[in-house]
């Protein structure tokens, strides 16, 4: 019975590689682009709090290229993405904590920030650099926000989100981006420029 069970999980992880290496192939035949950044904006609420409690996480980060993203980093990225949106309950911080805007590794339970900030905690120590792994506020159809994690890679960027498990280049997900973390520096953000749905309403 272990035996079968083993040989269904083998052909499982098998066919979520063979699927990760088909997205990766498609996502990155086709040229994608890169945030549009300006300057300097206010720092979230939240992660403002959090910092304070964890300064360490809120420093100047060291200013590398977008990341090389090759099938294995990506396979990398799709797993932890799955794993983290599989195992942490979706719920809000005031459902938690009784209060709002309170960022935190989550365990069984978390917000949208947590997951974010549990998946770049992981992907970190896969190897990518703080610098590449950016917090990213959006605003989402119906006028809710939400946070979502943004990985820079030289393929352009990628969405991490506790709402689906589909990886998708920023410019083909359906939110409005506001503003992310700087690659400078972790306890800084900035300004995006998304003119995607001010040109999407002329035509």
């Amino acid at each position: 019975m272990a035996g079968k069970f083993l040989k269904s999980q083998l052909r499982l992880m098998s066919l979520c590689t063979t699927l990760a290496a088909s997205i990766y192939a498609s996502n990155t035949a086709q040229a994608r682009s890169a945030m549009e950044l300006a300057g300097r904006t206010t720092q979230p609420v939240g992660h403002y709090e959090f910092c304070r409690q964890a300064p360490g996480e809120c420093r100047a980060t060291r200013n590398v290229s977008p990341h090389a993203l090759n099938r294995t980093d990506w396979q990398a990225m799709v797993a932890i993405n799955n794993q983290i949106n599989s195992s942490v309950l979706p719920k809000t911080d005031m459902q938690i904590w009784g209060r709002e805007e309170l960022w935190s590794y989550p365990t069984s339970v978390g917000d949208c920030e947590d997951f974010v900030l549990l998946k770049r905690l992981v992907l970190m120590q896969h190897g990518f650099s703080a610098s590449n792994l950016l917090i990213t506020v959006v605003r989402q159809r119906n006028g809710e926000g939400h946070a979502v994690l943004t990985v820079r890679t030289d393929h352009g960027d990628f969405i991490l989100d506790n709402l689906t498990s589909e990886i998708k280049a920023w410019e083909d997900t359906p939110y409005t981006y506001l503003k992310r973390q700087s690659s400078k520096h972790a306890g800084r953000w900035v300004t995006i420029s998304d003119h995607r749905m001010s040109v999407a309403s002329v035509r």
